[in-house]
């Protein structure tokens, strides 16, 4: 997740790595804060593959500025890694809003349909954060106010993306 928000981040304009953090920071908020000690070996692991390149500009006032660009490689292992998301990053709401921030960077609006119908898939399961064996459970199974506001919230936010996934969907179907 931390490398496909530097590589859609970078795709957008080259970034200094404070400003790159913060940007990453946003994105995933406050549930998973990013430390220097996890982006900066994300950025060297990327630089060392060729996907992005570092360029030293002098401090007006402070040490040297480090200015990270993504090269043409960078630019399509994003597109690549956008294409092939994995069932964990469609799974997961943090991973999948991550590829969703920057699904727009692939070219195509088929191979942009095509991650949404996976997900639209995942969605289309049944599912909960509580099973009777193999049977998931809904707010109505529940006295406990608390889980059953957890499962209702839950409810509510799949029944909003499964409408906005189907409006989505038809617009990027329609002939241009």
């Amino acid at each position: 997740m931390l490398e496909l928000a530097i590589l859609g981040f970078l795709y957008e304009q080259p970034l200094h790595g404070y400003e790159l953090k913060r940007r990453v920071a946003h994105l995933t908020g406050h549930v998973r804060p990013i430390a220097d000690g996890t982006l900066y070996p994300a950025i060297k692991r990327l630089e060392r593959a060729g996907w992005l390149e570092r360029r030293t500009e002098p401090g007006s006032r402070a040490a040297p500025r480090h200015t990270l660009t993504l090269t043409g490689p960078g630019r399509e292992e994003l597109r690549r890694r956008l294409r092939e998301a994995g069932e964990v990053d469609i799974s997961d709401e943090n991973r999948w809003f991550t590829v969703l921030a920057f699904l727009r960077h692939l070219p195509s609006p088929a191979e942009q349909a095509d991650v949404l119908r996976r997900r639209l898939a995942f969605l289309e399961e049944p599912s909960s954060f509580f099973y009777e064996g193999d049977r998931p459970l809904g707010a109505e199974s529940f006295d406990d106010p608390f889980r059953r506001g957890l499962l209702r919230i839950a409810r509510a936010t799949s029944e909003a993306e499964l409408s906005w996934l189907g409006a989505t969907l038809a617009e990027l179907d329609a002939p241009s």
